[in-house]
């Protein structure tokens, strides 16, 4: 899938593109947004649209405080 982002927002290390976006998609369909990797995101609310990056951050700094704790 190619990446339509236009936005400032941009994956630093390119290998983790694949990885990044599999995670979303899981995101996403734990909340509920099934077939979120083909529907239309302008379809979505932006609360729809927001909760998955914010539950994916929220996911992330848990796995490196977790790490750090590991220490």
């Amino acid at each position: 899938m190619a990446n339509n982002n236009t936005g400032r927002n941009r994956v630093l290390i390119p290998e983790a593109q694949k990885g990044l976006d599999q995670f979303k998609y899981e995101v996403a369909s734990e909340l509920g947004l099934a077939n979120y990797a083909t529907i239309d995101k302008g379809n979505l609310t932006s609360r729809e649209n927001g909760y998955v990056g914010g539950i994916m951050v929220k996911r992330m700094v848990e796995a490196y405080e977790r790490g750090l704790a590991g220490r």
